[in-house]
C-alpha cells in the first residue's frame, strides 16, 4: 500500500537533491559567472595593456565605438552567413545519414556507424588545415579549387570573401554532419515501430509516415543539434583562423575579438566585442528554445503557480491520509 506521506517524502528529496547540487552550482558560479562578469567589468573602462596608465570608467563607450564600426558589422555578417549556411547543410546531411543509418544493415551496422563519426572525430585544426591544402591550388590535391573555381569569378576558391566561406561551410559540414546524425540517430531508435506499421495498415505513404510520425517524434532531438551546432558556429574561430586568417573579409566575431584581446592587448575593446558575441549566442539560445521547444506530450500548457501546486499537494496528502483512516 502506497504511503500517504509519498508526497511529503519527495518534497524532502527535492531539498535533498538540491543540497547535493549547491557545490555543483557554486563551482559553476566560479568558473562561468565570474569571468562573463569580468569580462562586462573590463569592457566598461579603457585599457590598453601597452599604455597601463590611460585606464578610465567610459561606461558604454566601447559598445558605441564597436557598434558604429563597419569592421565589427562585417564580421558579424560573416559569422551570421557561415553559422546559416552551415548549419542548414549539416542538418539535411545528418538526417539523411541518420535515416540511413536506422536502416538494418545486417552485421556491418557498426562498421558503417564508426567509419561516419570519423570526421566528427577529427581535431577541427586537423580537419581546416586538411581542406585548405585540398582548396590551394598549387597543391597535389588542389584539383577541387579549381572545380569551385568553374563557379566563382576567381580561379582560386580562398581567394574570394563569398568562395572563402563557402570553403569554410565544405568543410564545417563534412566534419560536423555526423554529429548532428548521431543525434538524430538516438531519436529515430527511440520511436516506437508500431505507429509506421499502424500507419501502414491505414494506408499512409511513407511521406506522411515522415512528416506525421518521424518529424514530431524527433522534435526535441532536432532542437538539441540545431542549438548546438548553432551557438558552436556564432563562436567559430578555429576553422576561419586556419584556413584564412581572416583574408578577404572573412574574420569572425570571435576573431575580431582575440584579434584586439590578444594582438593589440586592447582589453576594453576586446571584453566588449566577447560581451556582443556572449550576447547574440544567449539571444540565439532562447530564440531556439522558444520556439522548438516543446512541452512533453501530456504536461499542462498553462504551468500552476507555485503556492497552487503547494496547495494541490498538501490537499492530495490530506486526502491520502483520511482515505488511510478509513481503510
Amino acid at each position: 500500500m502506497r504511503s500517504p506521506f509519498a508526497v511529503l517524502d519527495r518534497l524532502d528529496e527535492r531539498r535533498l537533491g538540491l543540497v547535493l547540487v549547491i557545490p555543483a552550482i557554486v563551482l559553476m558560479l566560479i568558473v562561468a559567472a565570474y569571468p562573463v562578469l569580468s569580462a562586462v567589468w573590463m569592457s566598461l573602462h579603457r585599457y590598453n595593456v601597452k599604455v597601463p596608465q590611460d585606464y578610465a570608467f567610459i561606461g558604454f563607450s566601447n559598445y558605441a565605438r564597436i557598434l558604429a564600426s563597419r569592421t565589427w558589422w562585417t564580421a558579424m555578417e560573416t559569422t551570421v552567413g557561415f553559422a546559416v549556411l552551415s548549419v542548414t547543410c549539416e542538418f539535411f546531411l545528418g538526417l539523411v545519414m541518420a535515416l540511413v543509418m536506422n536502416r538494418a544493415l545486417g552485421k556491418a551496422t557498426g562498421a558503417v556507424r564508426v567509419a561516419v563519426l570519423v570526421p566528427w572525430a577529427t581535431i577541427t585544426v586537423v580537419t581546416a588545415l586538411a581542406w585548405k591544402w585540398i582548396f590551394t591550388p598549387t597543391f597535389t590535391f588542389g584539383a577541387l579549387n579549381w572545380v569551385m573555381g568553374l563557379f566563382a569569378e576567381e580561379s582560386c576558391v580562398l581567394c574570394g570573401r563569398w568562395t572563402s566561406i563557402l570553403a569554410m561551410v565544405f568543410a564545417d559540414t563534412w566534419k560536423t554532419a555526423p554529429f548532428i546524425a548521431l543525434l538524430l540517430l538516438a531519436g529515430l531508435q527511440s520511436i516506437d515501430g508500431e505507429m509506421y506499421e499502424a500507419a501502414d495498415v491505414d494506408g499512409a505513404s511513407k511521406w506522411t509516415q515522415f512528416t506525421r510520425i518521424t518529424v514530431p517524434a524527433l522534435k526535441p532531438a532536432i532542437l538539441v543539434a540545431l542549438l548546438f551546432r548553432s551557438l558552436d558556429s556564432l563562436r567559430m574561430f578555429d576553422l576561419a583562423y586556419v584556413m584564412t586568417n581572416g583574408a578577404n573579409d572573412t574574420k569572425t566575431t570571435s576573431m575580431l575579438s582575440y584579434d584586439y584581446l590578444i594582438r593589440r592587448l586592447d582589453m576594453g575593446v576586446g571584453s566588449a566585442m566577447s560581451v556582443l558575441v556572449f550576447v547574440t549566442v544567449l539571444i540565439v539560445a532562447f530564440i531556439f528554445v522558444r520556439v522548438l521547444g516543446a512541452a512533453p506530450e501530456g504536461a499542462d500548457k498553462v504551468k500552476k503557480p507555485k503556492r497552487a501546486r503547494r496547495s494541490a499537494e498538501l490537499e492530495s496528502v490530506t486526502d491520502a491520509m483520511g482515505r488511510a483512516q478509513i481503510a
